[in-house]
């Protein structure tokens, strides 16, 4: 199921020349400018599909909101830090990066930088250059048998971990996500913060920078490290508190520090860059020819398969449609939105509480994208931003709808228990939406028959025959009598439609439920209401 149509694509910053030939290949037209500012970006990207970028770029929510036509942004490179992307998910954009694209390169720089530290190798090389022999100054360290603390166990922390313990380096770390027999796999033993600080002789950090990792290495932590600890960044400046990190070195509390990133690039404060203890590069993780490469070739790759509808892969914003981009579930969302307009019609309103509730084997990995086409069914039509599965959830809550999703074991059984007065009903997979909107709930249930959503039963009424969920729908509820489809007939004979298709629910104290397939919505449903109980009506 392709997620979008992306026919232009501006790329911003100097990437990998494979990047465009992958995206033109495919179709996909592709306009190259380079060191545009904010305001030259703004009026830009307006006519573009898609944007890529690389760090200098500021994907700023001004830019976002001028981008009319954009539908994803991609990031050749770990981390969106220069994307915001929350304003992007608002407003429906997917947020793209290259989560593999740079790990060898970032964790072979990691290394040099531990290296470098245990052996005062850059300032041994500077001292040599300025005429000086002195082989007393620069008195090093073995690495092995050294404990070296990792924070943030992915696919850089892995990798500088494999090739530090081939120096002998007992390998620690600390990742709230990881569990800890995943990184027992390749040679770290997991703890908490508290137990690695003290243990540690060198401690790197690889994680985003978010607010609960920013300052992560600062006063505090420090005091708690072991006199001359040393450590090393190559992640994002802001995970180590700069101005604790001077005054540690400058106290003797840590031995040296070996850093690639810094709050602002390039600095404002060149103290840390000029200490003698320090290591510094101008942010050189990703800087290698097989990393631009890889990052190139990897965020048009993503992009190309995300249009053809095969794969999505880096999606920072999306991950719940992760499983939606595979064929079969595309009818599915289909049913999710249909029964989400379906509920909304009967609720008269969108600010509610809605349970989804998925039931079946082929639905155990739905429950993500089923909520969100819900609620584009409940959303769609009154909503300022334009209502897509990225943005649906963010929306909803802005909307004042609460969602949540179960699953429901008991589901068949229960549908099973009606099947005397009604027709075998085939689902072996269901979904249900129960809207509750000023203290009223409603309920509609479907299922996927032949790749077409059917709805199977309208608050208690289970239909004989599932519906179709297509074209101009009417459903109504009246006592069960033999004169109700005339009178139905009429009323829409009068307003000039015709009718298509009829089903009926079966009888629940006298009452049942009705829905007839028109050629067009009747213009006043009123004319109708004085013949039924309850009305609703719309198009699908």
């Amino acid at each position: 199921m392709a997620l979008a149509t992306v026919r232009r694509i501006l790329i911003s910053e100097t990437v990998d020349p494979c990047c465009k030939q992958i995206l033109q290949e495919n179709g996909i037209d592709v306009t190259e400018k380079q060191n545009l500012s904010k305001d030259e970006l703004i009026t830009e990207v307006k006519g573009y599909e898609g944007l890529i970028v690389r760090s200098a770029t500021k994907v700023t929510a001004d830019v976002i909101d001028a981008a009319e036509n954009l539908k994803i942004i991609g990031r050749a490179g770990t981390g969106v830090d220069n994307v915001d992307v929350e304003a992007a998910t608002k407003k429906g954009i997917i947020v793209m990066n290259t989560p593999s694209g740079n790990t060898t390169s970032a964790a072979e720089l990691t290394c040099g930088m531990i290296v470098s530290l245990s052996r005062q190798i850059p300032q041994a090389v500077m001292s040599m250059k300025a005429g000086n022999w002195d082989r007393k100054k620069f008195m090093g360290a073995e690495l092995y048998g050294k404990t070296l603390g990792i924070v943030g166990l992915g696919r850089i922390g892995k990798e500088v971990a494999i090739r530090m313990q081939s120096f002998g380096m007992k390998t620690v770390g600390y990742d709230p996500i990881i569990p800890p027999e995943v990184t027992a796999t390749f040679g770290v033993e997991q703890m908490s913060l508290e137990r690695l600080w003290p243990l540690c002789d060198y401690i790197t950090v690889h994680t985003p920078l978010m607010p609960s990792t920013t300052g992560l290495l600062n006063d505090e932590s420090f005091a708690r490290c072991r006199k001359g600890v040393k450590v090393i960044n190559c992640a994002r400046g802001g995970i180590i508190d700069e101005a604790a990190l001077l005054r540690a070195l400058e106290s003797g509390q840590c031995g040296g520090a070996g850093l690639d990133v810094f709050i602002d690039e390039p600095p404002k404060d060149w103290s840390l860059v000029n200490h003698p203890g320090v290591v510094s590069c101008p942010h050189l993780g990703a800087n290698t020819k097989e990393a631009q490469i890889r990052c190139g070739r990897d965020i048009a790759t993503q992009i190309v398969e995300m249009v053809q509808g095969k794969s999505l892969i880096g999606a920072v914003n999306a991950q719940v449609l992760t499983a939606a981009i595979a064929p079969e579930s595309r009818p599915w969302i289909k049913l999710g939105e249909a029964l989400g307009s379906v509920a909304k019609a009967c609720a008269g309103q969108v600010k509610s509480q809605v349970q989804i509730t998925t039931l079946g084997q082929s639905l155990k990995n739905a429950a993500g994208y089923l909520s969100a086409a819900v609620v584009v069914g409940l959303l769609k039509d009154g909503s300022k931003n334009a209502v897509n599965l990225v943005n649906a959830l963010p929306l909803a809550k802005e909307a004042g709808v609460t969602v949540c999703c179960v699953s429901f074991k008991s589901f068949l059984n229960k549908i099973a228990s009606h099947q005397s007065d009604a027709a075998p009903i085939l689902a072996q997979s269901a979904c249900e939406v129960e809207i509750c909107a000023n203290g009223v709930s409603h309920k509609v249930v479907g299922s996927v028959q032949g790749d077409v959503p059917v709805l199977l039963e309208l608050n208690g009424g289970l239909f004989r025959q599932p519906v179709p969920l297509a074209g101009n729908l009417i459903f109504f509820k009246a006592l069960a009598n033999p004169q109700l489809v005339s009178s139905v007939a009429g009323v829409l004979a009068a307003a000039g439609l015709q009718m298509e298709s009829f089903s009926t629910s079966a009888a629940i104290a006298g009452e049942q439920w009705c829905s007839v397939g028109v050629s067009s919505l009747l213009g006043d449903l009123n004319t109708l209401k004085v013949h039924v109980k309850e009305a609703l009506q719309l198009f699908l």
